[in-house]
């Protein structure tokens, strides 16, 4: 039985020859027309430790689909690393490189008529940009994660990304030595994997899981772990399956499993960017969800994970805790997750749970039971008011309380609010507004988690406020509020805001309120002009053009 599509659709003799001649070149042989295509796009880059270590992964993928009968064809797709890139300019492609990296999967899978396609990524955008080009081409189809990274370690303490942005506040205010300080730089990042905590690659992979587009337990293997390549041979030989059985992305990514990849970031306490990448997906797969729909979830999903940024262990202890498999099925226990969502095993969430205990074991502390959580509802709250009648993301779990209200200090850029901390002029009371950094504005929508984390090694994390259009780093914690929406290159009120001017930031009654009348707000808004864009060419100027707002995922393709 032939399950190439290819060959399904050209005729035979003639027509077919020209085409069949490139294969022939690349030393196929006639048998090989029987069997499926299959892509394999490849994120491997020596850019970033989070994808150094996929090439391996793509090599075993490559002998593992022949072996189940299929004939691989690997592409690459780019990455940018989010870490190295902070704090610069080169933060402003991060969010980009998303719809790039799903536009070549659609266009490589798309152009080459493929049965199938398996993504490998590691660095943050890596997941839902494959996943919203495999949702697009809707061909069967399966996400690789990676693997995390394994912790570093100085004076006894493990070590990872973050760890180094809050130094730079330590050791600026004179709370850390130099010699720990260059030591801590040098030694958090050992080798190959994604950042070590619950941050946006752990996040988004660990939701891929739930959702059910990666493997059980494949989301949080380290990158360096044979497991790793075990897992990415048996992920080949379940994608052969799924070309067989005709089992594609759009019959796995429905509102329900949406759902349940969504329960999965609130009990893990997963990245804020997790609701942007979450509208993306949505949309790339036509599902109605709304920035509302995470609100919904919040409340009823508890907090069941003690995982950085705001607590304390790494992913890969949530590994040897029980992973998320232990995770989902507490969950599904306590009927909270859609047992009955298929997934790309050919099984259904609860058969692929059925032999995991139903509550965490005793011996780990990383997982709580569910009538034991570290809180009480998820962690990610939606907030509005007149700053944000679009609604905005707030992270408040790890807070003591998660309301301020405080004066404006006002910054248009990244810089010049990170040099203001930097210098001592931010102090405890105060809410910084960092704007023009949006979808459109930045452009590109940059993270800010050099603020954030200076803020923390200064001790401010807690006692000053943040504020942004932008987005944050899923290793940012404090009293920080991100997408921002509309953004102020698009005359949101938050680019009204003056110098001095009261805002409140109330989490327990989900507002972001800047205390100025209507009256007054009205005279601002007819004195306020849109700034020039910042580029007018290029890559960074056509996502500006087409880029829709936070609220709805910053997408490229949301055409009215």
């Amino acid at each position: 039985m032939s399950f190439n599509r290819r060959s399904k659709t050209i005729t035979e003799g003639v027509a077919r020859a020209p085409n069949r001649s490139m294969y022939y070149a690349m030393g196929y042989t006639e048998e090989d027309f029987s069997k499926p295509m299959i892509g394999i796009a490849n994120g491997h880059s020596t850019i970033t430790p989070c994808n150094s270590g996929l090439q391996v992964l793509a090599d075993a993928a490559v002998i593992a689909l022949k072996e189940a009968g299929a004939n691989p064809q690997t592409f690459g797709t780019p990455t940018i690393s989010d870490g190295m890139a902070m704090g610069t300019e080169g933060m402003k492609f991060s969010l980009v490189s998303r719809e790039v990296i799903s536009d070549c999967v659609e266009t490589c899978v798309g152009g080459q008529w493929m049965d199938g396609v398996m993504v490998i990524g590691g660095c943050d955008k890596n997941m839902p940009g494959g996943l919203m080009g495999m949702l697009r081409a809707n061909v069967p189809a399966i996400f690789v994660y990676g693997g995390t990274i394994m912790p570093g370690r100085y004076k006894g303490e493990d070590l990872n990304i973050v760890s180094v942005f809050e130094a730079v506040g330590q050791y600026s205010a004179g709370k850390m030595s130099e010699e720990d300080f260059k030591q801590i730089e040098k030694l958090a990042i050992p080798g190959s994997g994604s950042c070590g905590g619950m941050y946006t690659a752990n996040t988004m992979s660990a939701a891929f899981e739930a959702i059910g587009i990666s493997l059980p337990f494949s989301s949080t293997e380290a990158n360096v772990h044979e497991e790793k390549i075990t897992s990415t041979k048996e992920a080949a030989r379940v994608l052969v399956e799924a070309v067989k059985a005709d089992l594609k992305p759009r019959d796995i990514v429905t509102r329900r499993s949406i759902e349940n990849a969504v329960a999965v970031i609130m009990a893990t306490g997963g990245s804020t960017n997790a609701v942007l990448h979450f509208l993306a997906i949505a949309h790339a797969a036509e599902v109605e969800w709304s920035i509302d729909d995470f609100e919904r979830m919040r409340r009823k999903i508890p907090v069941l994970c003690d995982l950085k940024p705001s607590g304390k262990y790494l992913a890969v202890d949530l590994h040897r805790a029980g992973g998320i498999p232990q995770v989902m099925k507490t969950l599904l226990k306590a009927g909270l997750l859609h047992g009955d969502c298929i997934t790309i095993t050919g099984k259904t969430v609860a058969e692929n749970l059925a032999d995991i205990p139903d509550s965490p074991r005793a011996d780990q502390l990383v997982i709580r039971d569910i009538d034991a959580p570290i809180y009480a509802q998820g962690h990610l709250a939606i907030l509005r008011g007149n700053l944000s009648p679009e609604g905005c993301v707030a992270k408040i779990t790890g807070l003591k309380s998660p309301v301020m209200t405080g004066p404006a200090r006002v910054f248009d850029d990244e810089q010049s609010g990170l040099a203001a901390i930097m210098s001592g002029k931010i102090v405890a009371g105060d809410v910084m507004v960092l704007r023009y950094l949006g979808p459109k504005g930045g452009p590109g929508m940059p993270e800010m988690l050099a603020p954030t984390g200076a803020l923390v090694g200064l001790g401010l994390g807690e006692s000053v406020g943040l504020i942004t259009d932008g987005r944050f780093s899923g290793g940012t914690w404090g009293m920080v509020v991100g997408h921002v929406a509309p953004e102020a290159y698009e005359g949101g009120v938050i680019a009204l805001i003056h110098e001095g001017d009261m805002i409140t930031i109330d989490a327990h009654q989900l507002l972001l309120e800047l205390r100025v009348s209507d009256a007054e707000l009205a005279i601002r808004k007819a004195a306020w002009k849109q700034p020039a864009p910042r580029y007018t060419r290029g890559v960074l100027a056509k996502f500006a053009k087409c880029a829709s707002s936070a609220s709805s995922g910053a997408v490229l393709d949301k055409f009215e």
